[in-house]
């Protein structure tokens, strides 16, 4: 019986499952048989391969070509399996050999490139979880599969370099002729100085809104939701887009998340390992599927995983469908997504930073004195509530911005820079962990509540005013543990071992402050 194996993954969200690519060849006329729930992308792989193996000199056999993806419940999509089938055909026929162990992962050209493919790095931690670490992949995904430090790599830029490699014949291999990268002209040194100067954005940049500031920091430090209402121009947009760049970097099992998660999207072609928290601002036109993860087939992640571990911003909050923004209160609670669709469920990661900015009535006016304001009250009370109690319940940090007055905007004075406050931020982080690792948490937005109402509790005289507030339902129990929250992470600010009375009241004045009606 002639009967090859090979290896390759298929990707349901995030999580990656083994597909053995079984190939059998009968003694039939000529054909090419794929089975094990393929989807139209994957079944026009039989012509692709067929072509790229002609053009790299190594023919598929003329028989009956039986190929089977198991386990076969399992849906498969994408072109990710062409080289796992290809070789498998290959080792079938006994042109090749020692291919049974191996994970192949790459896409082929009819010309016989291999070509790469999404998803690399999440397929590569698949395959090393469930002991295979011999991995190939097209030279273009090599520096992204070699992220998985147990993972033994090896990349190829055509399907005969990869035969080859597995014991072919090289009197009928054709290799393809080497290919000469066109010379780039380097950038003028001056004008790349100028771009990066240009792009910088830092919180010198602000012009007063000491608060405002005050509150972007203590969001950074804690890992808090935000929300901004102001008139138009006051510098929530500002606010909002500086946020990342006073956030820590990411430690090496945050970046791995992130980098997956993008993996999926195409959005890492240098194979890099992404650092930096993302910064995700999709439009208030955004679709549920753009936003919470959608589309055909299998669902695909959307902005709010994009930002993972970094932040979504969300401007002109209330301009977003109601049902996109509802949608948001699962992963502020649990901090995943689960899409449940009828080619499947996918689950991804969604632990980001909510930021909300708002104007304080439709027209924007209805800030100070309002005296230019022409929205009624109805206009401006059916405005604000398209943000649903429960979700405005989630947000930490709730302020009212006012205009920038004139002896801030002109007067020449500038408020700290980036790094000084990412130095604050990293010192009240690094006190955090310390404090919080025998609880499983790093910051303090993860800090259940039994846990703050037992081993953190504090002093009644310290939470007093946040008592009385709960009492009165200004605030609810949920409300009641955000603040507590909030109030250590202005007490790890401040370099303290545990909030003051004064830390639960400036807590509790973001929360509870006016609304606008």
């Amino acid at each position: 019986m002639a009967l090859g194996r090979t290896y390759a993954v298929s990707l349901v969200g995030l999580n990656g499952h083994m597909v053995e690519v079984e190939a059998d060849i009968g003694q039939t006329l000529p054909a090419f048989v794929l089975l094990g729930l393929p989807d139209a992308s994957l079944n026009e792989a039989k012509d692709r391969i067929r072509a790229a193996a002609r053009n790299a000199g190594i023919p598929l056999s003329r028989r009956k070509l039986t190929v089977n993806l198991v386990p076969a419940s399992l849906p498969k999509r994408g072109s990710a399996f062409d080289l796992a089938i290809v070789m498998a055909a290959l080792a079938a026929a006994g042109d090749v050999r020692g291919a049974r162990d191996t994970v192949f992962l790459a896409e082929l050209g009819l010309d016989g490139k291999l070509r790469p493919v999404r998803g690399i790095l999440p397929s590569v931690m698949a395959a090393v979880g469930a002991g295979h670490r011999r991995i190939v992949v097209a030279l273009a995904n090599q520096a992204e599969a070699e992220l998985v430090p147990t993972a033994e790599v090896r990349a190829f830029s055509s399907l005969a370099e990869v035969v080859l490699a597995f014991g072919a014949d090289p009197s009928s291999v054709a290799l393809p002729p080497p290919e000469v990268p066109a010379a780039a002209e380097p950038p003028h040194p001056a004008s790349t100085a100028s771009t990066v100067a240009a792009n910088a954005v830092d919180m010198s940049d602000i012009a007063g809104q000491a608060e405002a500031r005050f509150a972007v920091e203590i969001a950074a430090a804690g890992a808090h939701h935000l929300m901004m209402v102001g008139p138009p121009g006051a510098g929530k947009t500002m606010l909002a887009e500086r946020l990342p760049g006073i956030l820590p970097d990411l430690s090496d099992d945050h970046a791995m998340e992130v980098t997956a998660i993008h993996s999926l999207g195409g959005e890492n072609p240098n194979g890099e390992l992404r650092r930096r928290p993302p910064f995700e601002s999709p439009h208030h036109t955004a679709t549920a599927a753009a936003i919470i993860g959608g589309g055909s087939g299998i669902p695909r992640p959307g902005a709010a995983s994009r930002a993972h571990r970094g932040v979504l911003f969300l401007d002109e909050a209330p301009e977003y469908e109601r049902r996109v923004l509802e949608a948001l209160r699962e992963p502020l609670e649990s901090g995943k997504l689960v899409l449940h669709r009828a080619a499947g469920t996918a689950s991804y990661p969604a632990r980001f930073q909510l930021v909300l900015a708002l104007n304080p009535c439709p027209c924007g006016l209805a800030s100070g004195k309002g005296i230019d304001c022409q929205c009624t009250a109805q206009q401006r009370r059916r405005y604000f509530n398209r943000l649903s109690g429960p979700l405005l319940d989630r947000v930490d940090l709730q302020l009212s911005l006012q205009r920038v007055a004139l002896h801030d905007y002109v007067g020449g004075a500038t408020g700290e820079r980036s790094a000084t406050v990412a130095a604050r931020v990293c010192q009240a982080r690094m006190a955090q962990r310390v404090r919080l690792a025998p609880y499983g948490c790093a910051t303090n937005s993860e800090v259940r509540g039994r846990i703050l109402r037992e081993q953190l509790r504090l002093p009644r005289t310290v939470t007093a005013p946040l008592d009385r507030a709960l009492e009165r339902s200004l605030v609810s129990a949920r409300g009641w543990d955000r603040v507590l929250r909030v109030a250590w992470t202005i007490s790890d600010l401040r370099g303290q071992p545990a909030p003051l009375a004064a830390d639960v009241a400036c807590a509790l004045a973001f929360r509870t402050q006016e609304k606008p009606v």
